[in-house]
């Protein structure tokens, strides 16, 4: 099933962050490895995801450098910032609230009440 895109467009920052925070990637492979840790639930459009990039490069959250064009086609390579580190932990326990919420108000304890 495909998760509707209203759904993430508010949690789209704190994934990329989260990807970063895994080590320094580009945009077709960090696109991919979403995709491929929701099963194929999470496919985000090449354009949300550059908008995205440069929104967050904007903030300061992450930065951009042009990787080794030795190894290949020359690509954009991003990587964390401690601002972003910042974000991401603070986007982390946003989140952690807000499922404790949702998860009263529409989860399986609710069903049963």
């Amino acid at each position: 099933m495909a998760i509707e895109a209203d759904l993430l467009r508010g949690y789209t920052d704190t994934i990329l962050l989260s990807q970063l925070a895994k080590g320094d990637s580009y945009g077709y492979l960090i696109n991919k490895r979403i995709s491929e840790s929701s099963g194929g639930s999470i496919e985000m459009k090449e354009a949300t995801l550059y908008t995205a990039f440069r929104r967050l490069e904007k903030e300061g959250c992450i930065r951009s450098y042009w990787g080794d064009e030795n190894t290949g086609a020359r690509r954009r390579y991003y990587t964390l910032t401690e601002e972003g580190a910042q974000r991401l932990i603070q986007d982390r326990s946003t989140w952690r609230e807000t499922r404790h919420i949702l998860d009263k108000l529409i989860g399986d304890d609710a069903d049963e009440e």
